[in-house]
């Protein structure tokens, strides 16, 4: 097992008839069976095809730095490890569970008690007497130390997904008989001895073994060598590719696994080639970039300083919107990638939203990406949310990756993901391979567009985390729109980036409106004590914009200032009253000659109530709404509409409105949607949120000097409402404190008080991008801003704001891992007091997230006949179809009821409410045939069952929904 080459030794040749006899898995349905000498070699060989054929150099170097031979001993260490990974089923603790079985063992003198005799088996887990077997005979057979032994005991004993702690093997230790049976306790230790021993026979690894007996693993190693011995047990023990005995009784080693790794068909490792031209010809050969356009100044550099760091690390990309920072961080990450030995990429964004936009960039970027191979073949992807499934480019991905392999044994977990959205036409060499489509394995895909949920899950205690880790820890990481996270959600944040900067991954971070001191927090995290302070202090002071910060890994750290691309906006800058007749009359007088004016309010409830208004001022044909409560199919028709009429000129040219038209939007306005208006009003809320909302204020260029546009609406307009201006400080409106609070909304107000007021040096005149980076330094440092008749209230806004932050700080210990630990220190109790598993569900994001629980549920229709059917009005023909109550609907309607989820809004985040709503969803509208194994769309979901009218009442709460508007909430008198 060494090499590729067959092994000089038939795992099973000259082994004793007792060993011969132990088992290691069973199948209840066909009484077929595995010896474990048998799973024990299948395991290993896959381990040496992983290693060979699909895990990245990224990841092999980290696991080999601290061996004496390098790769060498690194491939040696990782088969040894897949190969024993097992040894603890050899004892009869474990042996017992099937009658059958256990007698054969003991007809060989294996004795062992009865299954139902062993009160405290549940002490004696495989994977922990392994670790104690393996432990032993590393102290016995090669001289190692006991502390020694711990970290590679640790892998075997964390191998299904927990490491265990130290009173987990305290409480072992004080029961030996789960390890040997005290009448032949010699026999089975024979037995133990000998498999492991054979194990290290034909691994060639009895040399290597003296030799390491010195070493000290980094916790890094030892978390990547974990989740390498899962994805080979987990490959070893699927049924489908190692069929069980007596069947498969006379197949050889090799073949056998060759068979297998042939079925199991995974797509080969991705060798990126670092790209040589310049970065001009790098961007015009990967990006189909409009018509006319030029390489940006920040774009060019990117690329420059990618290739002139001493290593990858990371790279802090600051720009103003619309500046092509994705497609700079995707060539970034290219050229990373070739550099440090990465074998895919990860794209993390804030939303499912802009994760869905993401995802056929990343497609059409992938397209045109180069490899090393001389014939490129396949290359996994994965979307990586909850509602994947319903996105048209990823299902068509699926469809191509689909194959006829189910997923894996009981030891491994089922893990399908539950759907909730996604699909398109696809390239054949980009799939989305099956066995990579698990909740706990779809990381492992080479290309992954995702939240940032499934970024920050690399730092919750969780089960199964080591996968997680070398899933992230073999790619180029991406992490869009940094500044939208909150304390909470950036403890997580940070401490990933300290595990990604052990890891060696190259990280690209990309913002328009990051804050100083957030910046040097992010170099900090990654860097580790490796940078100095003096480095990290001018990253803190560092104020040009455009900026670019890179932390190489040997700590240092260099801001540099870029020049702008000569791109820029003027925006008029004003306050408006908080009153929907102000609003009125405003637009009224702005929309004299027509127009497209975006309004975006911070609550749905203020879109809704402001959409009502205007609606009866310019009629309904000229007033939308967007917002996050829509069912998702209507939602993304949403976001295609806006694209559509409001998108740029080349796309939208024959839709835009040519009379007057104002869209009402909630904060979904600010990201993701290329989209362009002529007018902007907008509540009050942070200043970097505000900016986000400008980016959205004359976008491209209508003409030589806007002369496409209305001739009143040619110059940039921002109205700032949402607030009682007449107060001192203005005072927002509840909504927006609820949401941002006093403190971030103060400063905003105070650094936009000179525009508002037209006080400032260029009057109401806000210029962009030069004005972005002051007011975001500005409005979240900790100097004194805004006129001192604000400064108590803004001094007590600010010592709240201090105590929330450190009380999210202190919530976000809970449940996180400890950062990495000395270089030998094992990885014990790594997460012990976890939360389980974790996942993209309500409850997995709430793990990191600050955020209350709340529900989704799936929206449908009963009609005055009582048949259930899809909610009317869906596009393309989907609306009011026949749902079946007492069968699994066709595949197409549970696509597309599954397409209908919908999160409920605030009202149901109460703990006493969405209780109520749980219980009563589950009396009312529970559909058993919808919950069986075999309604893959529906299973496990709540149904919300609307009548006639699309209306319903639920936990003291009256439901109304259309497709015009989406979910309305008020309570039930």
């Amino acid at each position: 097992m060494l090499h590729e080459e067959a092994p000089r030794l038939a795992f099973a040749d000259g082994m004793s008839i007792e060993a011969r006899s132990v088992w290691a898995k069973h199948d209840r349905d066909t009484d077929g069976w595995l010896p474990l000498w048998r799973h024990l070699a299948d395991s290993g060989i896959v381990a040496g095809f992983l290693w060979d054929r699909w895990l990245p150099l990224q990841v092999k170097r980290t696991i080999a730095e601290c061996l004496p031979a390098g790769l060498d001993d690194g491939r040696r260490l990782a088969v040894w490890l897949a190969t024993t990974h097992d040894i603890g089923k050899a004892s009869p603790a474990f042996a017992c569970q099937v009658e059958s079985l256990a007698d054969a063992m003991r007809a060989v003198g294996l004795d062992m008690p009865l299954h139902k005799q062993f009160v405290d088996r549940k002490l004696g887990p495989h994977g922990l007497v392994g670790q104690v077997l393996m432990q032993e005979w590393l102290v016995e057979r090669y001289g190692w130390s006991r502390p020694n032994t711990l970290q590679v005991g640790i892998i075997i004993g964390g191998h299904h997904g927990v490491p265990p702690t130290a009173s987990d093997i305290k409480a072992l230790i004080d029961h030996p008989d789960l390890v040997r049976t005290p009448d032949c306790a010699a026999l089975w230790r024979q037995v133990q001895s000998d498999l492991l021993d054979r194990c290290a026979e034909v691994c060639e690894v009895g040399e290597g073994l003296a030799g390491w007996r010195n070493i000290r693993l980094s916790q890094p190693a030892q978390a990547l060598l974990t989740g390498l011995v899962i994805v080979a047990d987990w490959i070893a023990s699927n049924p489908d590719l190692f069929p069980y005995f007596p069947d498969a009784e006379q197949v050889g080693d090799r073949d056998r696994a060759e068979s297998a790794w042939r079925g199991l068909d995974l797509p080969e490792l991705w060798q990126p080639s670092e790209p040589t031209g310049s970065p001009r010809e790098v961007f015009a050969s990967r990006f189909s970039l409009p018509a006319g356009s030029h390489l940006r100044p920040v774009q060019e550099r990117a690329v420059q300083l990618a290739r002139s760091m001493s290593a990858p690390g990371l790279m802090v990309i600051e720009a103003p919107m619309g500046e092509g920072k994705t497609e700079a961080a995707l060539a970034v990450a290219e050229i990373f990638a070739a550099r440090s030995g990465a074998g895919g990429c990860f794209v993390a964004l804030p939303t499912m939203a802009t994760g869905n936009a993401m995802f056929p960039r990343m497609l059409d970027w992938l397209k045109r990406v180069p490899d090393l191979r001389s014939q490129r073949g396949r290359r996994s992807v994965l979307l990586a949310h909850s509602k994947a499934a319903l996105n048209d480019d990823y299902a068509a991905l699926m469809r191509a990756g689909s194959r006829d392999v189910r997923g894996v044994e009981t030891d491994g977990g089922s893990g399908e993901w539950r759907p909730a959205a996604d699909q398109s036409a696809a390239p054949a060499e980009l799939v989305a391979h099956q066995w990579l489509r698990g909740r706990k394995k779809g990381m492992l895909s080479s290309f992954v567009v995702g939240t940032i949920d499934q970024l920050l899950f690399m730092g919750l205690k969780s089960r199964h985390l080591a996968l997680r880790h070398l899933a992230l820890a073999g790619k180029a990481v991406v992490i869009d729109e940094a500044h939208a996270y909150d304390t909470y959600m950036n403890s997580y944040l940070d401490r990933v980036l300290s595990w990604l900067g052990s890891y060696r991954v190259p990280v690209v971070v990309l913002s328009a409106t990051l804050p100083a001191a957030r910046r040097r927090e992010l170099a900090e995290a990654y860097a580790g004590s490796a940078c100095a302070e003096a480095d990290l202090a001018a990253v803190a002071q560092a104020r040009g914009y455009p900026l670019i910060t890179t932390v190489e890994p040997d700590g240092r750290i260099a801001p540099e200032p870029i020049a702008a691309s000569g791109r820029a906006t003027h925006v008029y800058m004003e306050r408006l009253r908080d009153d929907l007749t102000a609003v009125g009359e405003r637009l009224t007088q702005e929309l004299v000659d027509g127009g497209c004016a975006l309004v975006v309010r911070n609550t749905v409830d203020r879109v809704l109530e402001t959409a009502a208004y205007l609606r009866d001022l310019f009629g309904n044909e000229n007033v939308s709404v967007a917002h996050a409560r829509f069912v998702d199919i209507d939602r993304a028709d949403k976001d295609s509409d806006l694209l559509q009429r409001f998108g740029p000129p080349e796309k939208s040219r024959q839709h835009r409105p040519t009379g007057r038209h104002i869209v009402v939007a909630s904060s979904v306005a600010e990201q993701s949607l290329d989209i362009d208006f002529d007018l902007l009003v907008s509540d009050l809320c942070p200043v970097d949120l505000l900016l986000q909302r400008i980016g959205r204020l004359h976008r491209h260029v209508r003409g030589k000097n806007q002369s496409h546009r209305p001739e009143k609406l040619r110059t940039a307009r921002c109205l700032v409402t949402g607030a009682d201006w007449d107060t001192l400080p203005p005072k927002p409106v509840r909504g927006s404190t609820l949401i941002y609070r006093d403190h971030a909304l103060l400063r905003s107000a105070a650094v936009l008080e000179s525009f508002l007021s037209g006080t400032g040096p260029d009057g109401h005149v806000m210029r962009l991008p030069e004005d972005i980076s002051p007011l975001v330094q500005d409005a979240y440092g900790t100097g004194t801003v805004g006129p001192p008749q604000w400064q108590d209230a803004m001094a007590k806004a600010a010592a709240a704001q201090e105590l929330h932050q450190a009380r999210q700080e202190e919530a976000a210990q809970d449940f996180q891992i400890r950062d990495v630990g000395r270089v030998g220190r094992p990885l014990l109790g790594w997460v012990d007091a976890g939360v389980g598993d974790a996942d993209d569900t309500r409850r997995g994001r709430a793990q990191v997230r600050d955020t209350r629980e709340t529900l989704e549920v799936l929206v449908v229709q009963r009609r005055v006949d009582g048949v259930w059917t899809t909610l009317p009005g869906l596009s393309e023909k989907r609306g009011g179809l026949e749902l079946p109550t007492d069968a699994v609907p066709q595949p197409r309607r549970g696509r597309i009821v599954a397409g209908c989820g919908l999160r409920l809004p605030y009202q149901f985040s109460f703990p006493k409410v969405l209780d109520q709503a749980i219980e009563e969803l589950e009396h009312k509208n529970y559909v058993p045939a919808w919950q069986s194994k075999d309604s893959y769309w529906l299973a496990g979901e709540l149904i919300l069952v609307l009548n006639e009218n699309c209306r319903t009442r639920l936990a003291g709460y009256d439901l109304r929904y259309t497709s015009t508007d989406g979910l309305e909430v008020t309570r039930a008198e």
